[in-house]
């Protein structure tokens, strides 16, 4: 028979060509957030096949969904994302993210009833800036979960999390239009609003603090290079280590914007694309499990440096941390130099490798969770 380990592997292992099939299916067929809605279809279908008690439209929530087996006194949460980034497919990865937890989800469900667990997969919307976890937390999600987990690709393996926190905001700015080689001095250019404040960005950035972020794109500015255009849209994500450092340092960034309004005549909106992204708070406990278990099935943990910084991209699953034990370790995939969001890392999302890393990361997934079995206290 042998230990509940190796029951829970022999069952990853048993599936591990549908979850290949699963993730290929993804990555071929990318969507994006809120949009998921083939992904939230097919993630749970393994999962309905091998009994799990499947809820789509979770919470109100058209591509998120809920699964459940076993009822045991400690409840195990793994997070399953596959919403992709606009123009670049899944060239983060969340093809593997699902496939992996669901393959820990059923290889725990081997074990489930032996070892006291109940297992829950959240398939969770909108990660790429959407904020889904956090829409899921706001209506019950999550709660009284003993333990949250996840794993992430990245081109070499790092155990930690390391998350930023992060807001996100549609910029938008009105002005007037006219021809602009007759009537320019009658138009009130939205464009040079945003030329303006990236300006001021720009020379803010040498003020904050070397771990602040603050990046973003001009979405629309003109539809005729004849005409002055009268509105502009932009995207933007201000960084920082915490979510009180965040609160601090947005304002300064929001004033930038504000100068492009005052300097041009234009005026501004600022529309939050969410709510800000939490900080991680990683339990300790689990992730001595996960790494114990990860170098006992031949992964190898990156030092500190370039390839490592994947742990440092801001997820809405900090925001879960906050609230249950969590961890969100990154698995290698062998892609240097692609790292996430290139389109090369995109095309590492399948193939041999990745399909090493998504068995490997389930198997570790389960394990720390039979690991953190009714016997153990929750050490968030």
């Amino acid at each position: 028979m042998g230990t509940p380990k190796d029951t829970a592997r022999r069952a990853v292992e048993q599936h591990a060509e549908e979850l290949i099939s699963l993730s290929e299916r993804l990555h071929a067929d990318p969507e994006t957030a809120w949009e998921e809605h083939r992904a939230a279809a097919a993630v749970p279908e393994l999962l309905d096949r091998a009994g799990f008690d499947v809820t789509s439209s979770y919470l109100g929530l058209e591509t998120a969904f809920h699964a459940r087996f076993g009822s045991g006194p400690v409840r195990i949460a793994l997070c399953a994302e596959y919403d992709a980034l606009p123009g670049l497919g899944h060239a983060c990865g969340h093809n593997l993210i699902a496939a992996a937890s669901v393959g820990a989800a059923l290889g725990l469900a081997a074990v489930a009833d032996g070892t006291g667990l109940t297992v829950e997969v959240y398939g969770t919307p909108a990660e790429e800036g959407g904020g889904g976890k956090i829409e899921m937390l706001e209506r019950g999600a999550f709660a009284g979960t003993d333990l949250a987990m996840m794993v992430h690709p990245a081109p070499v393996d790092v155990a930690e999390a390391r998350p930023f926190a992060v807001s996100h905001s549609k910029i938008s700015y009105t002005g007037k239009s006219a021809h602009a080689a007759a009537y320019p001095e009658a138009g009130v250019n939205a464009a040079d609003a945003f030329t303006v404040a990236q300006v001021a960005i720009g020379l803010l950035r040498q003020q904050l603090p070397s771990s602040a972020r603050v990046h973003g794109i001009v979405t629309h500015a003109g539809d005729a290079p004849n005409a002055i255009p009268e509105r502009a849209t932009g995207r933007w994500y201000v960084r920082a280590e915490t979510l009180a450092e965040l609160a601090e340092l947005e304002p300064r960034v929001m004033r930038a914007f504000e100068a492009g309004a005052l300097a041009t005549g234009c005026e501004l909106e600022v529309e939050p694309e969410s709510k800000p992204y939490a900080e991680f708070r990683t339990d300790e406990r689990a992730l001595e499990h996960y790494r114990a278990n990860a170098l006992a099935l031949g992964r190898k943990f990156a030092p500190p440096g370039q390839a490592a910084r994947m742990n440092r991209a801001s997820t809405d699953m900090g925001n879960v941390s906050q609230v249950v034990p969590a961890i969100h370790p990154y698995i290698g995939i062998g892609s240097l130099p692609a790292t996430n969001h290139q389109r090369e890392f995109a095309a590492y999302c399948v193939g041999g490798t990745a399909e090493r890393a998504l068995l490997g990361g389930a198997v570790a997934l389960a394990w720390t969770a039979v690991d953190r079995g009714p016997t153990e206290e929750a050490t968030a």
